[in-house]
């Protein structure tokens, strides 16, 4: 059986294949990245088919996502606790995004049961939306 800290190693290292990454999931897995609720973007993925779509849907953007430079935190059987980077320019701004992301993985029963990641909405909003953060603003 897979440890958190296989799980969460394979799927940094799977993310630009959405379906091998959305498999290291269990059914009901989750992700959860709840501070893009600022950017109107939805925050809950739950299921393999969906957190397949997600990922989908983020690469026909930023085909180039990958992380990289990870720093394990905290290792036990079940958690992990890691930061990661992610710089790739993004189709539909030309833009380059550069982000830290904080992430919590809970395994059970060698499946990610929720992956939960933290990361600079500003830094997000600059490189995904044409006017970085004025698109926000307008938006309130």
């Amino acid at each position: 059986m897979k440890s958190a800290l296989d799980l969460f190693s394979a799927y940094l290292s799977s993310v630009g294949d959405p379906e091998t990454a959305a498999a290291l999931f269990a059914e009901d897995g989750v992700i959860e990245l709840p501070y893009l609720t600022s950017l109107g973007i939805p925050y809950r993925t739950e299921g393999r088919a969906a957190i397949q779509a997600f990922l989908v849907s983020l690469l026909s953007n930023v085909p180039d996502f990958s992380f990289k430079n990870i720093r394990y935190h905290i290792v036990t059987p079940e958690q992990v606790f890691a930061e990661y980077d992610v710089e790739a320019r993004v189709l539909s701004t030309n833009k380059v995004y550069r982000q830290s992301y904080a992430g919590r993985l809970v395994a059970d029963n060698g499946r990610i049961k929720l992956l939960r990641e933290s990361l600079d909405t500003v830094s997000a909003a600059k490189a995904l939306f044409p006017n970085g953060l004025s698109d926000i603003s307008a938006a309130e």
